[in-house]
């Protein structure tokens, strides 16, 4: 049976992650990158389509399970009848091959454990060849070769490999399961399981000691960062949305969409997190794999590219899986990426702005690349586009997307004013005052006396939230203190909010079916409550977001207030980053508002 989206846990090696449930069981895991095929797809179907348990005969969920400090470091635990075990669940920073390395540790008495790895490569799809060799077992599919090393006897029953053995207090008995393509030679040697985890350890303790932020709720922001930190694709720097694909918006829907990539839209959000907390190096990386990603053409820019820097992500669907909870299809790939979405131009030129405010330097090219960009921008602001949400109804004429463009010339204007680039600045000025002008006059609904979520919309979407945020008007403007309001008022559902509402204007996704409320958005609104003045509503508001963290501290994208289950996929890079930033915000520790127009 899997697992509830929020019992899972997220270990990593800063190029691949894996999901544990609190059943012991590794029910997802890609190797050898976040976007490889997976050899665990069980969360996507059942056993069969590949998992590893490690747990008591007994079964059951673990009686409590935590992260060893500030690191990613999984322990788990069970107290039964016959005495208590702990699982320590890690995976080492990558040497020579990919390892998920498993201790089993007695804590009390005695007590009989169960271990079944079943490797199914290709997202379930293919059985490999197990057999013995070099004092363990080694499983052979295609591409794909995975060592298993262990002490422990292990039998071979219904393709799947099994042990069974007891533990008694004071005894540690590891697993250590590795990867290779199979063209390679096979490790020099396995690792050492207990060396792994020491040298895990340190790793994450000296990442974590640079933290500088020390306001309120500091241990969820570390958490957060953590999290953040073991999403990134270390041999570039890129930082992907969520470790998993086609986890639904929905029970049983439709809105499965593959989130192991690169969004451009994320990379501001994210620069801030990571420059507000003192992780520069991170944050420099980041801002390199995006001008690496987004060179060329700018009329091609995309909404989001591969871990690295990867253009073309084909949509297609995987039919032998039944998706999660039966929630079809199971999707790899994203179509999005050949949408029309006019707001990562501005989210770009926004993203190098504060990597420039925050010192981080880049040669002339990065500058040449800017202007390529605010040309295109100056030719396709009043284009109608697919929003940040990626609609696949028709295209709009999106107020958040017009803003963003405000903000992308905006953005320039500064840059030559304060940062002695140059460009037409004059020009720069008259567009950014034209593309103002518009957005007030047919964004805004002064009868409901609200932006709208595009031209002439009935509907509000939760991304108008980010008007003063990026300095379109003041938070004391009462155009703002009314969309905020308006966005609430319609959007909420037990004081979280929903993107927009999918029926709203005939139907403005074109998709079938609905979803919960999006976590990203809901910081969004405690942000916007401090900004303008109910900071002690937008205190509650964000510490019930902190309520929401499963019992490790992580978030997926929404949640369904209806029955208190995550939804979507996870961990989720963008709720997260709303997690730091609205810490950052709501503590006084950071100016998240950009200086906008008087």
């Amino acid at each position: 049976m899997v697992s509830a989206i929020e019992d899972y846990a997220f270990i990593g090696d800063l190029q691949s992650g894996a999901l544990v449930g609190r059943d012991g069981s590794i029910d997802w895991l890609c190797l050898p990158r976040f976007d490889s095929p997976a050899c665990f797809a069980a969360l996507l179907h059942d056993d069969s389509a590949g998992r590893w348990l490690l747990a008591p005969a007994g079964g059951g969920p673990a009686t409590r399970r935590r992260y060893r400090d500030d690191t990613l470091i999984l322990e788990t635990e069970w107290h039964t009848a016959e005495g208590g075990v702990r699982v320590v669940d890690c995976m080492p920073l990558r040497g020579e091959a990919a390892d998920v390395v498993r201790v089993v540790e007695g804590l009390s008495g005695r007590v009989t454990m169960r271990m079944d790895l079943r490797l199914r490569p290709d997202y379930g799809r293919i059985v490999p060849w197990v057999y013995r060799a070099g004092g363990g077992l080694r499983a052979v599919a295609g591409p794909d070769a995975f060592w298993l090393h262990t002490p422990v006897t292990v039998y071979g029953e219904n393709l799947t490999t099994r042990a069974e053995f007891t533990v008694e207090a004071g005894r540690q008995v590891p697993f250590v399961l590795t990867y290779k393509p199979s063209h390679f030679v096979s490790p020099a040697r396995p690792v050492e399981a207990l060396s792994a985890i020491e040298d895990t350890e340190r790793f994450w303790r000296e990442w974590t000691g640079r933290c500088r932020y020390r306001g309120m709720w500091d241990d969820a922001v570390r958490r957060s960062l953590i999290t953040l930190k073991a999403l990134t694709y270390r041999p570039t720097g890129g930082i992907l949305a969520a470790a998993t694909t086609s986890l639904p918006e929905q029970p049983g829907g439709t809105r499965n969409w593959d989130y192991r990539y690169c969004w451009l839209r994320d990379a501001t959000f994210t620069l801030q997190a990571l420059i507000g907390t003192g992780y520069l190096e991170e944050a420099t990386q980041w801002r390199d794999w995006l001008l690496r990603a987004v060179a060329g053409n700018p009329a091609d820019l995309q909404i989001m590219y591969g871990l690295d820097g990867t253009w073309r992500l084909p949509e297609y669907e995987l039919d032998w899986l039944d998706g999660y909870q039966n929630a079809r299809p199971v999707r790899v790939g994203n179509a999005a990426t050949r949408q029309f979405q006019l707001d990562v131009w501005g989210e770009v030129l926004e993203c190098l702005y504060v990597g420039r405010e925050a010192g981080m330097t880049a040669g002339g090219p990065a500058w040449n690349m800017e202007l390529a960009l605010l040309d295109f921008l100056e030719s396709n602001w009043q284009e109608p586009d697919l929003s940040l949400w990626e609609v696949r109804g028709a295209p709009r004429q999106f107020v958040h997307s017009k803003v963003m463009a405000w903000a992308g010339v905006d953005r320039a204007v500064r840059s030559v004013l304060h940062h002695g680039r140059w460009g037409p600045v004059d020009r720069w000025e008259k567009l950014r005052d034209r593309i103002h002008e518009e957005v007030c006059s047919q964004g805004y609904d002064a009868e409901r006396g609200t932006f709208t979520q595009f031209y002439g919309s009935k509907g509000v979407d939760a991304a108008l939230l980010l008007l003063p945020r990026v300095g379109f008007l003041p938070w004391h403007d009462p155009r703002v203190r009314g969309t905020v309001d308006t966005v609430r008022r319609e959007l909420a559902e037990d004081g979280f909010l929903r993107r927009y509402r999918p029926e709203a204007d005939g139907g403005v996704d074109g998709l079938p079916g609905g979803e919960a409320t999006f976590l990203v958005c809901t910081f969004w609104l405690a942000d916007a409550l401090h900004g303008t003045g109910r900071r002690q509503e937008a205190r509650e508001l964000y510490e019930r977001l902190l309520d929401l963290r499963n019992d490790v501290g992580l978030l997926a994208e929404e949640y369904d207030p209806a029955t208190g289950r995550h939804l979507g996929n996870t961990p989720q890079a963008f709720s997260m980053v709303g997690l730091v930033n609205s810490a950052l915000w709501l503590s006084g520790t950071a100016d998240i508002t950009s200086k906008g127009r008087p």
